[in-house]
């Protein structure tokens, strides 16, 4: 079994080579975000476009995750033999398809065709960012750095709140949708033209050339290390809760319960996008702070199982106090970067691509499951006068997200802590 990694790096790269890298870490998960929740404000005017029933716009709208998912397991040996940025700025090519594709479907079948190209296109974009940040930076600020893309990274949300609410509705979100597609073209090209795989002056440890077969058995030895399955069951479903709620239901919600209109629907986006920044920015130091990762993640979970539960027993809450519950959610549950900086420590640096894809693809499968999951519930309800569903609808929805992210909780609890000051993770330290 490949030892747990230790820092290659002593010190953070130069200034002025580590701002390009950010920035363009940045600009590529940034669309990621965007097309992750291009279906929320513009769900309404989606569904009647198109012609779509609820469990079609879930199943379009997951079809992005699904894509993201059957891609890792190619960007993760890619990722070790070509690197992140030949992969990314090569994939980008997908994503402007599948967006042209979207500005021009008639159905809700074509609709997830273009949603599953564009998830292949952004197949490498979060990914990337962990797997580039762990080289260029020292082990002990992982969780700060990406703290900060993902943090610059909801510039994508706020996008896909108000802006394309107003693109939507002064050029119409097929429009829309064309004027993404050139702007997906730019980023990758400047991602292949910009980023390096390794900071400046870094010499690379010479290695034995892999075969294929070598190189999927990796994935095999990322899944058997001890300790990760357990890590993993809290990745399948925490992020999820964020790609759920903004990427699917928050607009319906708000148009269906309280009658907002497009414009003001993305403003509550932008607002939870906004606390996810705050979220991210606070959270993410912590794991040094406190110097451990497993009991910031659990607190997270629990501050997020909270506000689930309240949206759940008053899904027709005031409209203030509804907007503070989202834009509470989004803050709470911004501790994505803690777990995936505990998953990092427990596979080695010649396995970097295939360990990150590998620990992603649980968070994707969560990401692809609990919308079609969800998907299920406001069929059973009577919708609504006007159109729409009641708030009984929402209340399960909540619930649902809400029960799937404690049973990831308890699996999670049985994890071992790697704390931020170890130089490697213990072999057979028992779980704390």
């Amino acid at each position: 079994m490949s030892k747990p990694i230790t820092s290659e790096l002593a010190a953070s790269p130069p200034r002025a080579a580590a701002a390009v890298l950010l920035v363009m870490l940045v600009a590529t998960t940034s669309l990621s975000q965007l097309f992750r929740a291009s279906t929320n404000v513009i769900a309404p005017e989606l569904i009647r476009d198109l012609s779509l029933s609820p469990g079609m716009l879930a199943f379009a709208n997951s079809c992005f995750f699904w894509a993201l998912l059957a891609i890792q397991v190619p960007v993760g040996l890619l990722f070790d033999r070509i690197g992140a940025r030949i992969t990314v700025g090569a994939l980008s090519a997908l994503a402007v398809v599948g967006t042209v594709l979207h500005a021009s479907v008639t159905d809700g079948e074509g609709l997830a065709v273009a949603r599953f190209l564009m998830g292949l296109g952004h197949g490498g974009s979060f990914m990337a960012s962990v797997f580039l940040v762990t080289r260029w930076y020292p082990r002990q600020r992982w969780t700060t750095v990406m703290s900060w893309v993902w943090a610059g990274s909801m510039l994508g949300i706020a996008s896909a709140g108000t802006p394309l609410a107003f693109a939507a509705e002064t050029l119409g979100w097929r429009q829309s949708f064309m004027a993404l597609a050139v702007i997906s073209a730019v980023v990758g090209l400047l991602f292949v033209l910009l980023v390096r795989d390794r900071p400046p002056g870094h010499v690379s440890q010479a290695t034995r050339p892999e075969t294929l077969v070598d190189a999927l058995r990796g994935f095999l030895t990322i899944l058997r290390l001890p300790g990760l399955p357990r890590i993993m069951a809290l990745q399948m479903v925490a992020y999820a809760v964020l790609t759920t709620t903004m990427g699917l239901w928050v607009g319906p919600y708000l148009h269906d319960v309280h009658g907002l209109s497009v414009i003001d629907r993305g403003n509550v986006l932008i607002a939870m996008a906004a606390g996810q920044v705050v979220g991210l920015l606070v959270i993410g130091p912590l794991d040094r702070r406190f110097d451990t990762r497993k009991w910031v993640a659990v607190g997270g979970a629990l501050a997020t199982l909270t506000v689930l539960a309240a949206l759940a027993l008053w899904p027709a809450a005031p409209l203030a106090i509804s907007i503070a519950l989202l834009v509470a959610l989004t803050t709470v549950s911004a501790y994505g970067p803690v777990i995936v900086s505990h998953a990092r420590t427990h596979y080695p640096e010649a396995l970097a691509g295939r360990g990150v894809t590998t620990a992603n693809m649980a968070q994707l499968l969560g990401c692809a499951m609990m919308p079609m999951l969800t998907g299920l519930v406001p069929g059973m309800f009577e919708p609504a006068t006007g159109g729409g569903y009641p708030p009984e609808a929402y209340r399960w929805i909540f619930a649902v997200i809400g029960l799937s992210l404690a049973l990831g909780l308890l699996v999670y609890l049985g994890s071992r802590d790697v704390r931020p000051s170890e130089a490697a993770a213990p072999a057979n330290k028992p779980a704390t």
